[in-house]
């Protein structure tokens, strides 16, 4: 936990930025974990999975957007993607995953209204190329907002997914209310700054909490995404889908670009479905410290990268 606090600290400094991206042992950190910084970089690496069996759900990195012209600026960048996505015959094999709060929602008053309205247009481009949109679930303080967005956007695509994160204690709550027929529910620890007014902060209540959840979705008749790399987790997942029904097309195992590679092939070498969450983009720091406060032995692993590649 000491080391998860302090990466999640530094999420937000911009001053650190420069000297990650400088660093050869942390470039090769944004190297394994973002796919690069252009739409083309995402297509090529969603191209590469799929050629593997494995799906993606592609990110354009992006969150507390400060003024419209910017959230205008990343939904045409969605926009342009799901072009992109099509024009390579990935469709099939990629969604995007949009974050509410990179298209408006932190915009004030009318930024929710906002927020809908771009996820709206990122859901009726994706509908016209034939794909799904996930909107990704962000700090405890847009929780409520963010499922808003989802719901209110249900009634015209249907397929629209949205995120749950076991480490609130809301989440067996908003499980129970979210676990509807054919509901696209992506369940995940959760990756921001742990309080406990509004969470727990010890793991083995998180992971608790995921397998509570996870029961739920699979007795239900929602489209449970499983998004954890814990193989105990995944141990959890497989049992509880055969206990309750379900089959390999019936839910889906989702994990990081760059995280347990291998791990992926096996599953999907097994029948199981895959989906790896690609980020790209310039906006990759808190992505990356993030990701880091998660298990910071990512940053030796890519260091020992670094050293073999001299």
């Amino acid at each position: 936990m000491v080391w998860r606090n302090a990466f999640l600290a530094v999420s937000g400094n911009e001053r650190l930025r420069s000297f990650v991206s400088s660093s050869r042992v942390t470039r090769g950190v944004i190297d394994r974990f973002v796919a690069g910084e252009s739409a083309v970089d995402a297509v090529r690496a969603a191209g590469e999975l799929a050629e593997r069996g494995i799906y993606s759900s592609v990110d354009l990195l992006g969150e507390d957007t400060a003024h419209p012209a910017q959230a205008e600026e990343i939904t045409r960048g969605y926009l342009r993607l799901l072009e992109r996505l099509d024009d390579a015959g990935l469709s099939g094999w990629a969604e995007v995953s949009v974050k509410a709060t990179a298209v408006g929602l932190a915009l004030g008053a009318e930024g929710e209204a906002l927020a809908a309205e771009n996820v709206g247009r990122i859901c009726a481009a994706a509908g016209d190329v034939g794909t799904t949109v996930t909107v990704d679930m962000e700090a405890p303080d847009t929780v409520d907002a963010t499922l808003r967005i989802a719901t209110s956007l249900r009634d015209r695509f249907p397929w629209l997914g949205c995120v749950l994160q076991s480490y609130l204690y809301r989440t067996d709550a908003d499980t129970a209310a979210l676990a509807l027929p054919k509901a696209r529910i992506r369940l995940c620890k959760g990756a921001y700054a742990p309080d406990p007014v509004t969470g727990f902060t010890a793991r083995r209540d998180v992971d608790a909490s995921y397998v509570r959840s996870l029961r739920l979705l699979m007795a239900s008749e929602a489209y449970p995404m499983v998004a954890t790399h814990d193989p105990r987790l995944i141990d959890i997942a497989g049992t509880l889908a055969r206990r309750y029904g379900k089959a390999p097309g019936d839910f889906e195992y989702q994990m990081l670009y760059g995280v347990r590679p291998d791990e992926q092939r096996r599953l999907a070498d097994e029948g199981h479905k895959v989906r790896v969450y690609i980020p790209y983009g310039d906006n990759w720091y808190g992505y990356l410290a993030r990701r880091l406060a998660e298990r910071p032995a990512n940053l030796m692993f890519a260091a020992r990268s670094a050293v073999s590649r001299k």
